[in-house]
């Protein structure tokens, strides 16, 4: 389960004490709520669904699938499912092979979603040894679904783009950049990421005065 509204707001105000451009920017625009999401394979599945479409076309495609299976959250399902009839359910011949790799993995026992490692860089490596799960995915999932209070997707675009804007940057940061400027805030850039995310949706809102 993600990071709870408690533990994203004093997250924030231990950040806010450390660096001034934060606690002017939660001033302006408030904490964010909370982003939870179920641990386990189904929320590995929607992901992956989601990758690259529409959040009413992941809906969709996740419906599909389970009128589909009969049971989309259950990894077996996807023994002896055709790539004709996941296609009929708007699932791509790639997706398909990537829900097929998630779920050989999950029934295998390759990949233990109640007991990934604690270290987190090691949980990412577990995820991301799965065909069709990258980095980002892996961060959000570790995120979202574990309320790791120390995950900090540096590759996302809106992550990039707020931090600059949070800091006062002229220029987006590269990835790199993100990387090493949130160094500083560990060990609550979690809180952060989801601040980021906050910051981007407040548009015009959220620029400093």
């Amino acid at each position: 389960m993600g990071l709870s509204a408690e533990q994203i707001r004093e997250s924030l105000d231990a950040l806010a004490a450390a660096e001034p451009a934060i606690a002017a920017a939660v001033a302006r625009i408030g904490y964010p709520e909370p982003r939870i999401r179920a641990r386990g394979y189904a929320t590995l599945v929607r992901t992956i669904l989601g990758q690259q479409v529409s959040v009413a076309s992941a809906d969709a495609h996740w419906r599909r699938l389970h009128e589909l299976l009969g049971d989309a959250t259950d990894p077996t399902r996807m023994h002896g499912v055709t790539d004709e009839a996941l296609r009929g359910a708007g699932i791509s011949r790639q997706k398909a092979g990537y829900l097929r790799s998630l779920a050989e993995e999950v029934t295998s026992g390759r990949l233990d979603l109640a007991n990934l490692p604690e270290d987190d860089e090691e949980a990412i490596a577990k995820l991301v040894a799965v065909k069709g799960i990258g980095r980002w995915s892996a961060e959000v999932y570790l995120l979202f679904a574990e309320g790791r209070t120390d995950i900090w997707p540096a590759g996302d675009l809106a992550v990039q783009i707020e931090m600059g804007r949070i800091l006062g940057h002229d220029t987006r940061p590269s990835e790199k950049q993100v990387r090493a400027l949130a160094e500083a805030f560990r060990p609550h850039r979690s809180a952060l990421a989801i601040f980021t995310w906050h910051h981007y949706g407040a548009g015009a809102d959220a620029a400093p005065v």
